[in-house]
């Protein structure tokens, strides 16, 4: 299936979790199409092994170490993608960790940690880029499925997406007309992260989904670019779902 390029030169995106799955595709798609790209990741090594990857001579890439939890390396991110590229016009983020525990027996560190990479990284994120966006630009948060119907032994990561919409919403009025801000609900991607759910439940969540198949990293880039678009130049504070259907299912 041919992809569809999205025109983003000299645009430039800040796109946190850049080295994970799904990370990997956005920067695939905004490169291809003409943007900069500032690619955070809190494994420093392994984002900038993607970025030359892209752009071997780092041109157009800035790989940087981001640790979304930490309110002053989301200042100090967003001033490094000022200082080499002038401004932001797209804001992805993409960092996010997903990890089982039922409530009764989840601890207070895994609650925290969820919450503060899902959630709290969303907004510190946010927060620091937004003065540095230039007009017209977009943010998209990546959100779930999880955070509209739930998760069994993920309430942590449901209650974190489930944040990430509202958040996202809230922020579109804030920001609007100026900046446009989304969120994105993916259900089950193929890759990593949820490799141990389709081990212990099998094809359960894939013949509930209406397409009856998992979803790629691609396809999930590619609805983010258009997002960013001028496209999309009439859709803000949206949760667009991504998931095959398995939302109504």
């Amino acid at each position: 299936m041919k992809r569809t390029i999205y025109d983003f030169s000299g645009k430039t995106l800040l796109l946190t979790g850049a080295a994970g799955t799904i990370g990997q595709a956005i920067a695939h798609r905004f490169y291809a199409g003409g943007a900069n790209c500032v690619l955070t990741d809190f494994d420093l090594d392994a984002v900038t092994r993607f970025a030359r990857t892209l752009d071997p001579d780092l041109t157009r890439t800035l790989p940087l170490k981001h640790d979304v939890t930490e309110p002053t390396d989301a200042d100090r991110v967003a001033g490094e993608a000022v200082k080499r590229f002038g401004g932001i016009d797209a804001l992805v983020t993409s960092a996010g960790i997903y990890r089982d525990a039922l409530v009764e027996e989840m601890t207070d560190a895994q609650w925290q940690q969820t919450i503060a990479v899902n959630l709290d990284g969303v907004f510190y994120t946010c927060r620091a880029a937004i003065p540095h966006m230039n007009d017209g630009g977009a943010i998209v948060n990546i959100a779930s499925i999880a955070g509209h119907r739930g998760s069994h032994a993920h309430a942590h990561y449901a209650a974190a997406k489930g944040g990430v919409v509202v958040f996202s919403r809230s922020l579109a009025v804030e920001l609007a007309p100026r900046i446009r801000v989304n969120s994105i609900a993916p259900g089950l991607v193929d890759g990593p992260m949820v490799q141990n759910l389709l081990q212990l439940t099998g094809d359960k969540f894939i013949q509930a989904t209406p397409l009856k198949r998992l979803g790629t990293a691609d396809e999930i880039a590619g609805a983010i670019a258009f997002l960013c678009s001028d496209d999309a130049s009439f859709i803000t504070a949206e949760s667009l779902h991504v998931n095959g259907g398995l939302y109504i299912a």
